[in-house]
């Protein structure tokens, strides 16, 4: 059993590429024990207790002072919100406000009004409805201080909406002239790091790949949705994703938690069959499984099927006996 936890939980949860290619199960020695269990406490979290899963996403970013300068008007209401920067110093005010674009403006690289290239990044960190506001900011202010170091930033907290959450800008060029160029590895990184960092703090969260909790949800830009807003764009920014990439790794998850579930059937433990219930109906019950079961009805065998058709009796309804 630890060596499907191992071998598939890590392509579920630490994905280092697109595509990975299955070999031998890895030998049981302390440290695939370790990593199994460490597996094992983040598939608990996933699919029995339906951790709520931390958001880090990219927003945008200023091309030129004058956006960067605007858009540090904007989380801050102008001032009326408390604004923190990078030393921990916390103003308000459009006095400071000035300063802050002042000192981004004339610190290392002298950024122009305008720019052909991206001088800053804005994030969003942000949790659901119920959480602590003050261990949100804390979070994310122990999340920059890993993340962005040597970057100059300034990040405020909103927790007058429905979810608490942190908008952070920061300057693209670090204090020893190094660009900062966000990839998607990056943003996985930065979820895991807020997530471990929020637990830190007593609040449960995760930080579960969309693709391994079989959602579908695009994600759409700020300046997507203003401009929807306003009229600007012909029709709203499509929010589910589509096509084969989404689908081949929706399925690769699916055939994962197939392979994890069927480990846990087989142990003959009652907490090991319980989990692998957990997982039968975390999977369906996900947006995927859920498109699947319309695909079913439009006639035809859906990808669900072909897949559980080639597998063993993870996600059967009955289950072995249990040794008690």
């Amino acid at each position: 059993m630890d060596d499907a936890l191992v071998q598939w939980g890590d392509r579920l949860f630490f994905p280092r590429n697109r595509i990975v290619h299955v070999g031998p199960p890895p030998r049981l020695t302390a440290s695939v024990r370790q990593r199994a269990a460490q597996i094992r406490r983040r598939i608990e979290a996933t699919v029995a207790r339906r951790a709520p899963q931390v958001m880090v996403k990219v927003t945008g970013g200023g091309r030129g002072m004058g956006s960067i300068a605007a858009h540090f008007r904007y989380i801050s209401k102008a001032g009326r919100l408390a604004f923190e920067d990078d030393r921990g110093v916390v103003q308000e005010g459009q006095e400071a406000l000035h300063d802050l674009a002042r000192q981004w403006r004339l610190g290392g690289s002298i950024i122009s009004e305008t720019s052909h290239r991206r001088e800053a990044f804005n994030l969003m960190l942000s949790m659901p409805r119920g959480t602590d506001p003050q261990a949100v900011l804390q979070a994310a202010r122990e999340f920059a201080r890993i993340e962005l170091k040597d970057h100059r930033y300034v990040m405020v907290l909103h927790d007058h909406q429905r979810n608490p959450h942190v908008h952070l800008s920061v300057r693209a060029e670090s204090m020893r002239g190094v660009r900062l160029n966000p990839r998607k590895v990056d943003l996985h990184r930065w979820r895991e790091t807020f997530a471990e960092r929020l637990r830190g703090l007593g609040i449960e969260a995760e930080a579960t790949r969309q693709a391994t909790r079989m959602e579908s949800r695009r994600s759409v830009h700020l300046r997507q949705i203003e401009a929807s807003k306003g009229g600007r764009l012909n029709a709203a920014p499509a929010i589910r994703k589509t096509g084969d990439a989404y689908k081949l790794s929706r399925n690769d998850a699916m055939l994962g938690w197939a392979h994890i579930a069927a480990a846990l059937n087989a142990s003959g433990q009652a907490e090991d069959y319980q989990l692998a219930q957990h997982i039968r109906s975390f999977v369906l019950d996900s947006k995927y499984s859920k498109e699947q079961g319309r695909q079913r009805q439009r006639g035809g065998p859906t990808q669900r099927e072909l897949i559980e058709a080639d597998q063993p009796r993870s996600m059967d309804r009955t289950g072995p006996e249990i040794t008690r």
